[in-house]
């Protein structure tokens, strides 16, 4: 694998602190996807039909504003790409993030946090917002992983 970014968006912290380990195992480029609009716990309530993370989640054509890019996209090859689960998916921010860019040809390797999910479709729902790139989809990854735990997962996706 070429020059690899690992651009990720956390929530509450669990996803940050996966893709900080990651980005040291894989050599890579650490990215925050930033939302323009920073969630609070109310937003995050799944509980709260009204919350804002509930209303996003059940519009998948929203698309939450980020307040950051990556200047240099073209000079990456992989992309790890991490996120929270959300209802059984990756939250629509990372559609957001991943139509800023012209991604095809790169390959994109999705990972996640959840407390008790899977990744259910994730991966799947993303392939749409990054035409031409290739998905390779990873797991849920916990939050205190150890390094030895990402070089194996790392390892697995060349089989």
């Amino acid at each position: 694998m070429g020059k690899a970014l690992v651009a990720y968006f956390s929530a509450t912290g669990n996803t940050k602190q996966v893709a900080s380990k990651l980005s040291k195992v894989v050599e890579g480029s650490l990215h925050e996807i930033v939302p323009k609009v920073a969630y609070t716990a109310d937003d995050l309530n799944w509980k709260d039909k009204e919350s804002r993370s509930s209303k996003e989640m059940n519009d998948k054509s929203h698309r939450p504003e980020i307040s950051d890019q990556v200047d240099n996209m073209d000079s990456y090859d992989t992309i790890y790409l991490g996120y929270p689960i959300w209802w059984g998916v990756a939250p629509t921010i990372i559609n957001t993030f991943l139509e800023k860019y012209d991604l095809d040809g790169k390959s994109i390797i999705t990972f996640a946090t959840s407390g008790s999910s899977e990744m259910g479709d994730s991966t799947e729902g993303l392939k749409i917002s990054a035409k031409g790139a290739y998905f390779k989809e990873g797991k849920i990854l916990k939050k205190d992983i150890s390094e030895e735990e990402l070089k194996s997962f790392v390892e697995s996706l060349n089989k």
